[in-house]
């Protein structure tokens, strides 16, 4: 079922993949898929206001998808989410990493249902918050551009004095059968242990 309220959704893609040898974790596969393109068939259930937020020279745009180039060059992931809601046509941006491959249609659509008044809503488990994995208003763009402008680049740090809903491990446990849901993939080692029991290369 789709979110009642518009929304927009971005997926960040500006990272450099260091730990990964350089490579642009978007593109790795999950049984025949990209990421990214994984990605994409959760959200577009959700809203047709799709964006990847990246470098245009490192990344395609799939038809019915913005590529919006980073508004702020060398913010991190932070820098993505500010121009995420500078770029937004809704108050209300879902982001979401490419290095997560098995959010799911539920999920996010539970996660913008949770708290539609907050700054921010996002999940947190027993690693802790998942903040590249959350809904955030346009309202807060400025204060995000003040945080980067100071170059305080964590996005934990930057959204600390706003109003932050947590979706909690009791919420998100029907959602995460398999103990994937929220995984994200930073080295090749958690490449190939996260993708165990799927046709990878």
């Amino acid at each position: 079922m789709a979110a009642r309220k518009p929304i927009s959704a971005a997926i960040l893609c500006g990272g450099e993949g260091r730990r990964m040898g350089g490579v642009n974790k978007g593109q790795l596969l999950v049984a025949g898929k990209t990421f990214i393109e994984r990605q994409l068939d959760v959200l577009r259930p959700l809203t047709p206001h799709l964006m990847i937020i990246g470098r245009k020279s490192a990344h395609a745009s799939p038809p019915g998808v913005r590529l919006v180039p980073d508004a702020v060059e060398d913010a991190g992931a932070l820098g993505g989410i500010y121009t995420a809601l500078q770029a937004s046509v809704t108050d209300r941006v879902l982001v979401l990493a490419c290095d997560m491959p098995f959010v799911t249609t539920a999920f996010l659509t539970f996660l913008i249902e949770h708290g539609d008044d907050a700054d921010v809503v996002i999940p947190r488990d027993e690693k802790g918050r998942h903040p590249l994995c959350g809904v955030f208003h346009r309202r807060i763009a400025p204060a995000l551009k003040t945080r980067i402008d100071g170059r305080t680049l964590r996005v934990d740090e930057a959204i600390a004095t706003l109003d932050v809903r947590e979706v909690g491990k009791e919420a998100i446990s029907p959602f995460d059968r398999d103990g994937r849901l929220l995984l994200n993939v930073n080295t090749p080692e958690e490449y190939r242990e996260g993708m165990s029991g799927y046709d990878t290369p």
